[in-house]
């Protein structure tokens, strides 16, 4: 059961946040209500208010809590602004499922409730706007870097493309029973190499490398 005190106000959402996920592990359930939340957690509903406005907007904030938790830990290294693209993009989506992995049981509880339409799932809308607004930040950078038009990347089109990989992705570790996850590193990399290979118009040999994967691993999972 979560903890009922908070040293400081400052503290009181991520406390709310993991005392909710604490909750859904513990009941396998979500809780229905504000007030049977704070209750079971014995927090005041008033504080409660003062963070979110309902238990869906709790349940969206944990996902969007793992991103910007991904991103505070990369814009403390000196070395990421000087990564390409392609490497932040890896860097970031490492930490992100390191971070999921923390979280494996909760993670694994939500996802596997939706197996279908994922991409329509409430929880992680925000995280779509998120995810694609950091991707686009990324090209728009790049884009900046080219002079001819011709040779500049569609924010739009690559971030949308960029949240359909993520997505499976998330299936892939869903189900991936490696030894420390190792697969979905593997897959990570490989599916990232070649979503920037095909942008770079240099696509068949990582397109393949990753088709052998897929085939290789659909045997296995």
């Amino acid at each position: 059961m979560a903890k009922t005190q908070t040293s400081s106000n400052k503290e009181l959402k991520n406390v709310i946040l993991a005392a909710y996920m604490d909750i859904v592990l513990e009941y396998e359930t979500h809780p229905k209500s504000v007030y049977k939340f704070c209750k079971t957690a014995k927090i005041e509903e008033a504080s409660f208010y003062e963070y979110f406005n309902s238990m869906d907007a709790v349940a969206t904030s944990v996902w969007n809590t793992f991103h910007e938790n991904t991103l505070n830990t990369l814009e403390k290294s000196k070395e990421f602004e000087e990564f390409s693209n392609r490497e932040k993009v890896l860097t970031y989506l490492f930490a992100f499922f390191e971070n999921l992995t923390l979280n494996r049981s909760y993670v694994a509880f939500v996802l596997s409730e939706v197996q279908s339409n994922w991409n329509e799932l409430r929880i992680l809308k925000s995280l779509r706007s998120h995810y694609k607004g950091f991707i686009e930040g990324l090209i728009a950078d790049e884009n900046e870097q080219k002079s001819n038009g011709i040779f500049k990347y569609n924010k739009q089109f690559f971030a949308e493309a960029a949240w359909v990989q993520f997505l499976i992705l998330l299936k892939f570790y869903l189900n991936d029973d490696s030894k420390g996850f190792e697969k979905t590193d593997v897959f990570i990399e490989k599916s990232v190499n070649t979503v920037f290979d095909v942008f770079d118009n240099t696509p068949l040999e990582s397109a393949l490398d990753l088709g052998k994967f897929l085939f290789k691993e659909s045997f296995s999972l």
